[in-house]
């Protein structure tokens, strides 16, 4: 019988296609990583907006009291930006023909908006809280 044995190894196609296929590989896998890593960002800014949004919040109204207005500033060198709304707050159940009179003794309920920015301030790059406060009224003159 006359067999020829065929040489044992690869030939240059099968090592440049092997290449090619872990190169692409490599590439979806770094790929895939990267989106990680940018959600991963996302998230602790994300938290860290919340944090700082959380405290000024709570801040409001205590030690002075709650004035309507509009408020600006940063947290973190500018990293966070911050807008804060106050306004008393509308039932929009009532009817605004026939306005109700009002107790000036009465607890008054404000409106609070807060805006938090990051990043290039998209919308996937802010937090906004809305929340109600009741303040008390200030006695005047003492008891």
């Amino acid at each position: 019988m006359n067999l020829r044995r065929r040489a044992a190894g690869f030939t240059l196609i099968e090592v440049i296609l092997a290449f090619a296929l872990l190169a692409l590989g490599l590439t979806i896998l770094l790929g895939i990583l990267s989106g990680a890593t940018k959600q991963v960002r996302w998230a602790d800014d994300a938290g860290r907006a919340a944090m700082h949004a959380q405290s000024l919040i709570a801040q409001q109204g205590v030690g002075a009291p709650l004035e309507q207005g509009h408020k600006e500033g940063d947290f973190e060198q500018g990293r966070y930006r911050w807008t804060l709304d106050i306004e008393p707050w509308r039932d929009p159940s009532l009817v605004s023909d026939n306005p109700q009179p009002q107790d000036p003794t009465a607890s008054k309920m404000y409106a609070i908006d807060l805006q938090v920015q990051w990043g290039d301030g998209t919308p996937r790059n802010r937090l906004r809280i809305r929340t109600l406060r009741l303040v008390a009224p200030t006695l005047q003159g003492g008891i």
